[in-house]
């Protein structure tokens, strides 16, 4: 009888707690989006190879709270500052290229912390 309480204890326990997740960083960013330099470098490029699309759809994947969502705009911000010769079309171009709609403009000066520059 112990044992079923115990049991049932347990299992309310796990419908209960929240689950623990990690926060997305900007090391996965970087290296989700690294195959994509190229192609962000490149004027008049047709299109993003699979890999930089894959890695794009991975971070919106991994990207599913506000928290997450607001951190990996920074991350992209700060990636996109850091490496030169971006050509900031591409950069824009690069979600819809890569059929991912994400919940920010592609731009140096969103905030990502303001609703007002996400996309609705």
């Amino acid at each position: 009888m112990a044992g079923l309480k115990l049991l049932s204890i347990l299992v309310l326990c796990m419908f209960v707690a929240a689950p623990i997740t990690e926060a997305i960083t900007c090391g996965q960013v970087s290296g989700a989006l690294a195959p994509c330099i190229n192609y962000l470098r490149t004027a008049g490029a047709k299109a993003p190879p699979p890999n930089c699309c894959n890695g794009v759809r991975s971070i919106n994947s991994a990207a599913k709270s506000t928290p997450d969502r607001q951190q990996a705009c920074q991350c992209l911000k700060q990636a996109a500052a850091s490496v030169s010769g971006i050509i900031p079309t591409n950069a824009e171009a690069l979600p819809g290229a890569c059929s991912v709609n994400i919940p920010y403009k592609i731009s140096l000066s969103t905030n990502c912390n303001k609703p007002g520059d996400q996309v609705a």
